[in-house]
């Protein structure tokens, strides 16, 4: 499960490189390519197995090794350097400055977006979901912790805030992730027909 959870976190990595690369609604789209390759190669993300597993340690075992596929693909970007790194220095000051309420918030908002996708793919087969799921948290400024860590590696910038910004967005996106759990009934929410 580690090296699945790493390559997990490459892919979501990959697919927020595309992001830093182009920016703007075509990177958002391109983004979801990381998604997509999570969910059809099966291996375990954070955010898409938040909301449907109690094992907290496991699930403490797959977000370490997604952030350090992100942290590789954060690495490969600030190495390359140019428009991709201002981006990136630019969205994490950004992010930083809305404040540990908001910051919550918004990774609430993402946590709940990629749980639905994800548990659509699984239950109706469809990637339909993740392919507008994922520009939808973009285009509404969501967090997700996992692709953020590409993002605060690609900065190469250290700010004391992180240690307060960063935990919260792990913590938002659970709480996002399981809305679902918590709102739909278990034969409803609970039941997928994939894997």
């Amino acid at each position: 499960m580690n090296r699945e959870s790493l390559f997990s976190g490459i892919l979501i990595g990959l697919g927020a490189t595309g992001f830093l690369a182009l920016g703007g609604i075509p990177g958002a789209v391109i983004f979801a390519f990381g998604l997509v390759c999570v969910v059809l190669f099966g291996v375990p993300l954070y955010t898409g197995k938040a909301g449907v597993t109690n094992d907290i340690p496991a699930l403490v075992k797959i977000w370490f090794f997604n952030i350090i596929g992100c942290a590789l693909l954060g690495l490969l970007v600030f190495s390359l350097g140019g428009a991709p790194v201002e981006r990136a220095q630019d969205m994490v000051a950004g992010r930083i400055a809305q404040g540990p309420w908001r910051s919550f918030l918004r990774a609430v908002g993402c946590g709940l977006i990629i749980d639905i996708a994800v548990w659509l793919y699984k239950n109706k087969g469809s990637v339909l979901p993740i392919l507008f799921g994922v520009p939808l948290f973009i285009v509404c400024g969501f967090y997700h912790s996992i692709a953020d860590v590409t993002y605060i590696v690609a900065a190469w910038t250290w700010d004391p805030a992180l240690l307060w910004y960063y935990p919260l967005i792990v913590l938002g996106n659970y709480v996002g992730c399981n809305v679902r759990r918590v709102t739909l009934p278990a034969s409803s929410a609970d039941s997928p027909k994939r894997s």
